[in-house]
């Protein structure tokens, strides 16, 4: 039995691999999608308005409970109140979710990234590859497969052999290429419409729904109600800052996703010439939309394969924490080794994740309250699970437990800033505000409203 707790060597290695898990998908496909369906620059800002005050709250909280108690979710609830045991179950369920469906979408991504770099380009473009691709019995599987191993090899290494490393080398990368995809898609002729629609807010197009889908944006990206900050939290010394270190994971998820829009929205932009309609093609546009605008432009072969490698890497890093997550969890629950645990986690996820796969081609008949398979558990994890994890969490510290044991544990590296803020925040503000986003998101799912 190895009881043996990793932890990372120090405060920057633990802010770039917080940043890592927060840094994924939802940042890099999903921000710019909503951004362009809510107005552009008026969704920008309540989303940066937002990441400081709501995603803040929080992220610190889920943080210091990990570094108190030294326990992934379920060992963390338990050593604060056994009465709210049940919430670090509940918040446990969630990333042995998402973890086989995200690893999913990130073969899909490494099949693209492959289909680029061999110069299929062109082929990726064509309007029937995707759905071509994903109906196959065996091309998604293997890719996914692929993707997992490539995930579970670093997660075996441990925190800071692994994961730490991992980070150290893949955010840098990750913020560079997305800078030079950037500033090369901002200055091809025709952009500066999309630039200006992005940046530029248009107060005309503010509504209720505007800053409800920035709040669930801000509440996905960030990895919050997973059990992940809390893991993460576990693995944090104490002479590093709680405080400083939430703020530099903010700049570093809001700058990615700020930048994602800056890539991906003047680009569709040119490439239908200024149609906003293409830009609200939700799932598709990373898959179907941006593979044709990468064809239509000069060296869009080169430009396609370093936008997946972005991607490729957004992607891992936050699946490495899903599945570090999922680890850390068995293994304090059954005191299993890190490799024992890495490979029944990762056995777990392919069996499951295959499924889900399948469920875009033989297993496509299958349908869940008229959903597929991996539309159906994203809508569980984060349209209910997620939003309910946190409101208890809100609920547990504010008005049960006591905010004081966050802030404690913040003041142990120096005076808590914002402490009163932090309080009413948390008491009062964010729980209301997390109901409505479980109303919005629940009753858009089902139909009962239309944004």
């Amino acid at each position: 039995m190895d009881k043996k707790r990793g932890s990372f060597s120090n405060k920057m290695g633990f802010v770039l691999a917080a940043a890592g898990s927060a840094v994924g998908l939802g940042n890099l496909w999903r921000f710019p999608y909503l951004a362009a369906k809510y107005g552009g620059g008026i969704f920008l800002l309540v989303y940066l308005i937002l990441a400081v005050t709501f995603g803040f709250t929080l992220m610190i909280t889920e943080i210091a409970i990990g570094r108190k108690t030294g326990l992934s979710a379920i060992g963390a609830f338990k050593a604060l109140d056994k009465r709210f045991n049940f919430v670090g179950y509940l918040a446990c369920v969630v990333p042995f979710i998402i973890t086989p469906y995200y690893c999913v979408i990130g073969g899909w991504v490494v099949k693209y990234f492959a289909a680029f770099l061999t110069g299929q380009g062109s082929a990726a473009a064509g309007d029937e590859y995707f759905n071509g691709f994903i109906s196959q019995a065996t091309a998604p599987v293997f890719w996914f497969a692929l993707y997992i191993l490539l995930t579970a090899v670093v997660v075996i290494f441990g925190v800071e052999k692994g994961i730490e490393k991992a980070s150290r080398i893949m955010m840098p990368l990750l913020i560079v290429l997305i800078i030079g995809v950037s500033i090369f898609c901002i200055t091809r002729p025709g952009a500066g419409a999309g630039v200006k629609y992005y940046l530029l807010p248009d107060f005309s197009r503010f509504s209720a729904t505007t800053v409800l889908a920035a709040m669930g944006q801000l509440f996905y990206s960030m990895s919050l109600a997973m059990g992940i900050m809390i893991t993460y939290g576990s693995y944090m010394k104490k002479d590093s800052s709680l405080e400083q270190s939430v703020r530099q994971i903010e700049i570093f998820d809001t700058v990615v996703a700020f930048l994602a829009g800056l890539m991906i929205i003047p680009s569709v932009f040119v490439f239908s010439g200024g149609d906003e309609a293409a830009l609200g093609k939700g799932p598709s546009l990373m898959f179907v939309t941006l593979p044709k605008v990468f064809e239509s432009m000069s060296f869009g072969g080169v430009i396609g394969a370093a936008f997946f490698l972005l991607v490729l890497f957004a992607a891992l890093t936050s699946s490495i924490s899903l599945m570090e997550t999922n680890v850390s969890i068995v293994r304090d629950k059954f005191g299993w080794s890190r490799k024992k645990s890495t490979l029944i986690i990762t056995l777990y996820v392919l069996i499951l994740g295959s499924i889900v796969s399948l469920g875009f081609g033989p297993l496509s008949f299958i349908k869940i309250i008229g959903l597929g398979l991996l539309d159906f558990f994203d809508f569980l994890s984060n349209s209910v699970l997620m939003p309910i994890v946190a409101i208890l969490t809100c609920v547990c510290i504010g008005h049960f437990i006591g905010s004081k044991t966050v802030e404690d544990e913040v003041e142990i590296n120096g005076p808590f800033k914002v402490k009163k803020f932090y309080r009413i925040m948390l008491k009062w503000i964010a729980p209301i505000c997390l109901v409505l986003i479980l109303i919005f998101a629940v009753s858009e799912a089902m139909g009962w409203i239309k944004v």
